[in-house]
This record gives structure tokens, C-alpha cells and sequence, in this order.
């Protein structure tokens, strides 16, 4: 017998760890399409359903490219999408039909927003009861599920912020929206988490992620510092709370990241530098030690750094086996990665994008539908929905 999630997947896209999985994402923004768009990569057959107004990161922009934006862009390769409109009586049909079929349902609704469409977990499931259903919410489906949730919001209730920028300064949101990633791949996990259950059970399941919870966990050390040492972490720089060396080092052309992880490293850091005499200094014996006195320690290392610039010393650390970086914009990021081999652009049709980050020996991401215009599979998705 056929089975009629299917028959849309073209012989040459029937490939990946995930092929024959048929997602139906609900979701807009950032958080969902990221986590799909990492689920189609690895072969999961994902239609993208917007409302008739599409995506709201379609109009966030600059920058764009041939007038669409790249932020949509960057996270929507690899699906097809279909414009529903939840209050029309037969696109909504249409949506619960997708839902009845699908492997996956993935949306990030307020917490209860599709039950007035019969789109929740408990109306999808008593038609699929296989279904694994994941919301994405910002401060979970409890008392906080009026929230909404925006990752600013909760980098700042979180206490990354608190964390973030200088010390004597005002805190800083992080340079990239880091929890609905981080959620994104919470949920992605979860995901597949329930998948392998219900290949062993036949049972699919409700996955729940929600982004204050991702925070707490991504804060990891410091976090626990507080949880399990009743330690509140203060706003230090670029500074660590915990090592030193590390974090970036004047040289006489620019900063370096130069980082001591243990106590071998900072040895060899010594040797390079030529100051092996602080290697018998009690206040530097140790990594504890070093941190204690970091005031002590960190013009002693910058004195020797500014001998020379940042490239000669890259290139002599990295040598001896010490880490360090060059602070680079994203261009250097991209241009050292391609100088790895790890070939971190690939093109989804002529679209560029970022690599998958997973490296699979035998089934390795795929590349073959570009980002969705609005509605672009819409017909054949509705004829395919019919029969």
C-alpha cells in the first residue's frame, strides 16, 4: 500500500536520514522555520503553511537579495509553502487535512492559539493519534503562556543581558536572537526524540520548548553557578569569570583573543611570550590562581604582546599549541571557514546559504529547494490534499 504522505516528494529529494517524513510547520518567524529548515536539510518533507500575509521575516529587511529578504532566507531552503487563511472555511479545512497526514506538526502560536481552528495538539492527535506535535512558546503553556514571546524579551529576563557588555556600562542584548536558535534546536531535538519513541511505541507525543526555559539551560555556567552555588554572575566584558587568560589581549595592531584553558597551555603561552619567569610567580602557579590576580597578570602578558601584532602572533601561538583568534567581522568568519575546507556556503537552488552544521558520513544534508515564494506550492499541495 502507498503511503499517502508521500506522493509529492520527487525520486531525486526521496534521500536523507529523514526522507519519507512529512512536516507540517505552523510556525513563523525565527525559532520554528529554524528548526524545520535543519529537519528538511536532513531530507524531512516540510510544507511551510503562512498565513495570506506570509512570513513576517519576508519583510524584514535590509538586507535583501533580488528583493527578498535574507533573513528570511537564511532559515526557509529546502520547503515548499502554502498560504492558508485560518478563518477561511475551506483553507482551514485544507490545514487540518495537512495536519491529519502529517508526521510532524510544528507551530509557535500563543499557547492555545489553534484550538479555536481545531489545530491544537488535543484536536490533531485524536486524528493522528501517531502525530508528533512540538510548540515553541516563549514562557511555556502555564502561567506564562500570555507572554509573548520575543527573544529580546527574554535575553533580558533571563540575565543574559546581565552578563552582557561592560562592566561599569549598560547591558546589551547579544548580537544575534541566540534563544529562538537555541530553542529552534531544542525543539528539533525533541522532535526527534519523539520520533525514535514512536517507532518503538506507535505512540506520538506532545513536545514542548519554550525559550525562557532554553535560556536557563544555555546560561549553563552560570546558571549553575547560582542553582547549585549561590553565586549571581556579574557583567564583566569580555572577561571570564572563571579563566584567565581569556579573553581578547592588546597587541601592537589590534586586540587577540588569547586563551590559557589549563595550566599547560599557559606555560607555552610563557614561552612564546618569553616571560617564563612568571611561571614560578606563586599568584600564577595555577589557574585559580591566575584568575584571582588577573590585574596582577594581564599587563605583564600585554607589556610582552605589544612587541609585535596580532597576525605575527596568531601565527607563533597557534604554533605552540596556545588558542587564540584574530576578532574577525563575519566576512573573516565565512573566508576562514572556506580556508578550513569546511565549505560553509552551499546554494539551495541559486540561493546561497550556510552549511548545515551536521556532518552525516552516509547521508549527509541536501540542498535542492530554494526558500518558498509566498504560496508557491500552494495548488499542488491543495490537489495533493484532496485525494
Amino acid at each position: 500500500m502507498t503511503d499517502e504522505r508521500e506522493p509529492m516528494a520527487a525520486p531525486e529529494r526521496n534521500c536523507g536520514p529523514l526522507a519519507g517524513l512529512l512536516v507540517a510547520d505552523f510556525s513563523r518567524i525565527l525559532a520554528g522555520p529554524y528548526a524545520t529548515m535543519l529537519l528538511a536539510d536532513l531530507g524531512a518533507d516540510v510544507i511551510k503553511v503562512e498565513g495570506p500575509g506570509g512570513d513576517d521575516t519576508r519583510t524584514w529587511m535590509p538586507p535583501t537579495r533580488d528583493g527578498v529578504a535574507t533573513y528570511y532566507l537564511g532559515i526557509n531552503r529546502n520547503k515548499r509553502s502554502i498560504a492558508l487563511d485560518l478563518r477561511d472555511d475551506d483553507d482551514l479545512a485544507a490545514a487540518r487535512a495537512l495536519a491529519a497526514r502529517a508526521d510532524v506538526v510544528i507551530e509557535n502560536f500563543k499557547p492555545g492559539g489553534l484550538r479555536r481552528f481545531g489545530l491544537d495538539y488535543t484536536s490533531v492527535a485524536a486524528v493522528n493519534p501517531a502525530v508528533v506535535y512540538a510548540s515553541i512558546s516563549g514562557f511555556g503553556s502555564g502561567a506564562g503562556a500570555a507572554m509573548p514571546g520575543y527573544d529580546l524579551m527574554v535575553q533580558a529576563v533571563s540575565g543574559l543581558m546581565s552578563l552582557t557588555g561592560d562592566p561599569d556600562g549598560p547591558p546589551f542584548r547579544a548580537g544575534i536572537s541566540v534563544f529562538d536558535v537555541m530553542a529552534g534546536m531544542h525543539a528539533g531535538i525533541g522532535i526527534l526524540a519523539a520520533l525514535h519513541h514512536r517507532t518503538a511505541s506507535g505512540a506520538g507525543q506532545h513536545v514542548e520548548v519554550n525559550l525562557l526555559s532554553s535560556a536557563l539551560s544555555g546560561l549553563v555556567n552560570h546558571s549553575s553557578g547560582y542553582v547549585a552555588g549561590g553565586t549571581v554572575p556579574f557583567r564583566m566584558g569580555n572577561a571570564h569569570p572563571s579563566l584567565f587568560p581569556y579573553e581578547p589581549l592588546p597587541t601592537a595592531d589590534g586586540d587577540l583573543i588569547v586563551i590559557a584553558g589549563n595550566d599547560g597551555q599557559f606555560r607555552k603561552l610563557c614561552a612564546v611570550l618569553g616571560c617564563e619567569e612568571l611561571l614560578h610567580d606563586p599568584r600564577f602557579q595555577r589557574n585559580q590562581d591566575r584568575t584571582a590576580h588577573r590585574e596582577a597578570l594581564r599587563p605583564l602578558l600585554v607589556e610582552r604582546l605589544r612587541a609585535k601584532g596580532k597576525q605575527e602572533w596568531f601565527d607563533e601561538l597557534m604554533a605552540a599549541g596556545v588558542p587564540c583568534a584574530p576578532i574577525n567581522t563575519v566576512d573573516g568568519g565565512v573566508a576562514l571557514a572556506a580556508s578550513l575546507g569546511l565549505d560553509p556556503v552551499v546554494e539551495a537552488g541559486a540561493v546561497p546559504g550556510i552549511r548545515n552544521p551536521i556532518t552525516l558520513s552516509a547521508t549527509p544534508p541536501r540542498y535542492e529547494l530554494p526558500p518558498p515564494g509566498l504560496d508557491e506550492h500552494g495548488e499542488e499541495i491543495r490537489q495533493w490534499l484532496k485525494n
